[in-house]
């Protein structure tokens, strides 16, 4: 990402981003976080030379992790993840980092750290060189309203399926893994999963952060028909319906 002529391309690919998203879902979640950057400065033209470049990245495996410099000087360098869900397809990817992108620049404007997340995917970017690190700094829940009617063996059986998962996504090279786990038996009742995370952590690490969000679980989940946990670093997801694409 130093060449002269990937610099030009990597700009107006931003610039093209920026006007071809569309907002056709919203957000889970944004943060926004550390200094203001200077308006038209190297950290801002930075910040989107690593954004075009992993838009253009990501689609192709689902993941993609940049950083850049025009200057010397690491307060102008900028470091860019993006991740989609291991199930979306590299268009509905495109897509989903595209809408990322102009989103996280309009609800974060000069702000030098932001991170957004959507159902398909998420993207984070700062000032600071953060690859391979355990992001546990931002963390939410989404639960469904409703209830199930044994909470205790729930529960246990969601956190099973879950640590599975979480056992499976930390040695894939895709660092996702998706499941389902029948309930009583009965071969009616059922609890689909998914837990994934960002590639750029080992695989101890991965499991760490996963295993970390699961324990979560009771305090923002207790008896809910569905849940997930996300952090910068990881994420885990259950419901009782089929949510995932494949």
């Amino acid at each position: 990402m130093s060449s002269s002529s990937s610099n030009v391309f990597y700009f107006l690919s931003f610039a093209l981003l920026l006007q071809t998203a569309f907002a056709a879902t919203k957000p889970l979640f944004h943060s926004c976080s550390g200094e203001n950057f200077t308006v038209h400065g190297s950290y801002e033209a930075n910040l989107n030379r690593v954004i075009a470049f992993l838009y253009h990245r990501t689609p192709y495996t689902g993941f993609g992790l940049g950083s850049t410099s025009l200057g010397v000087q690491s307060p102008d360098q900028a470091y860019g993840v993006a991740l989609c869900r291991g199930d979306v397809s590299s268009s509905d990817c495109k897509t989903c980092v595209a809408e990322a992108s102009s989103y996280i620049r309009q609800s974060c404007p000069e702000r030098k750290r932001a991170m957004v997340w959507y159902d398909n995917c998420s993207l984070k970017y700062s000032d600071e060189k953060f690859f391979g690190q355990i992001d546990n700094g931002t963390k939410f829940s989404v639960l469904s309203t409703q209830n199930v009617s044994n909470p205790t063996y729930f529960n246990k059986k969601a956190e099973e399926l879950l640590s599975q998962l979480a056992n499976e996504a930390s040695v894939t090279p895709k660092m996702y893994a998706a499941g389902e786990l029948e309930l009583q038996g009965s071969g009616k009742d059922v609890i689909y999963g998914m837990a994934q995370c960002t590639r750029d952590l080992s695989d101890g690490d991965c499991k760490t952060c996963l295993d970390g969000i699961i324990g979560y679980l009771p305090s923002c989940c207790d008896g809910k028909q569905g849940g997930r946990v996300v952090t910068g670093s990881c994420n885990i997801r259950y419901e009782i319906f089929p949510f995932l694409k494949a």
